[in-house]
């Protein structure tokens, strides 16, 4: 869950979980270094989704940051242990509607919440939707005592030198978590030679569409945001980012990791921070920050960024569970599974 903590007060957004997205991943297929694998989390109780939101993938494939290829997931209310979903893909300028437009790809397809994957197909593209094993490996009680969160909003200042923050322990070996994946021709991407990749999840209220989550570099909006800054963030676009959120995250920084201003503009330029987006470049091994695999230490690298390098690492290594074949990630903890 390195997107976690996005809403307010370190909560989901609005205060529920189904809207919150929890990690994004980008790779190669292992069975076909032609097609590319895209992953986007949400929901860390791994139960239905909301029936009134519509969570998206959108990909901008030249260089523009704004959406060329955008896959939007719809699902139904939630009845006797079953959800279905449908799939829209839109290209081109039908991709930037917030609406859950384009061709419908998926109709009634049906959510899997046991240990065996519906796999979905539509031409040469592959679908699952439903409960998974959460691939994140994160020190939840470690974070905790490295900022001290107790009475606090936010992650800001950590807690550097002396004894190590860490306790060692996977706070996520149990998790389940709600996953979307889809499998395609990289072909069908058409990068340029990368990709941007960021996810949305927007909700009706009142009859307007709201956007209360985004989702693209692992743990950028978690560690950056405050309760002042986060729902305006979460509805933002990325075209906007480095105009926007540059200056926050500067001075951030200088509370992190003592960076001057010229030090933290230079590395937010090097690790392209902002736009807040996964890029991805097919043609190149997939490595956070290109793209990002399973086995990446997300929290590792993020606090590293944050801290100029002076926070110890965690010594956590990446789950064992994930799977060769496609959904790949992990068959889910039965103890969890759930419908809502």
């Amino acid at each position: 869950m390195s997107n976690h903590f996005t809403g307010l007060s370190l909560g989901p957004p609005l205060g529920d979980q189904r809207l919150d997205l929890c990690d994004l991943y980008a790779f190669q297929s292992p069975a076909d270094e032609n097609r590319t694998v895209i992953i986007l989390n949400a929901n860390p109780n791994a139960d239905a989704l909301h029936p009134d939101a519509i969570y998206r993938l959108n990909l901008d494939n030249d260089g523009d940051y704004l959406t060329d290829i955008a896959f939007s997931y719809v699902f139904s209310k939630p009845q006797n242990g079953r959800q279905t979903v449908n799939v829209f893909m839109a290209k081109g300028a039908e991709s930037r509607s917030a609406e859950a437009v384009g061709k419908k790809i998926i109709s009634d397809g049906e959510v899997s919440f046991g240990p065996k994957p519906n796999i979905m197909t539509a031409g040469s593209i592959k679908f699952f939707v439903g409960s998974r094993s959460d691939a994140f490996f994160f020190d939840f009680d470690g974070i905790k005592n490295l900022f001290d969160t107790r009475g606090k909003r936010n992650f800001t200042e950590p807690h550097l030198g002396g004894k190590s923050p860490w306790t060692g322990v996977d706070s996520n070996t149990e998790a389940n978590v709600f996953s979307t994946v889809i499998e395609l021709p990289t072909s069908e991407l058409n990068p340029k030679p990368e990709i941007h990749i960021w996810g949305r999840c927007s909700v009706r209220r009142d009859g307007k569409l709201l956007h209360v989550d985004r989702a693209g570099h692992p743990s950028v909006s978690s560690f950056f945001n405050t309760d002042d800054t986060k729902e305006e963030y979460n509805a933002s676009e990325p075209v906007n980012d480095r105009n926007r959120w540059l200056d926050q995250l500067v001075h951030l920084m200088g509370h992190t990791g003592n960076y001057t201003r010229e030090e933290a503009i230079a590395a937010i330029h090097n690790e392209r921070t902002l736009p807040d987006v996964l890029s991805f470049d097919p043609s190149k091994p997939a490595k956070y920050p290109n793209g990002r695999v399973f086995t990446d230490d997300v929290i590792n690298y993020r606090l590293a960024f944050l801290t100029k390098n002076q926070c110890p690492p965690t010594g956590l290594k990446p789950h064992t569970d994930i799977l060769k074949e496609f959904p790949y990630i992990g068959t889910p903890h039965s103890q969890k599974l759930a419908a809502g």
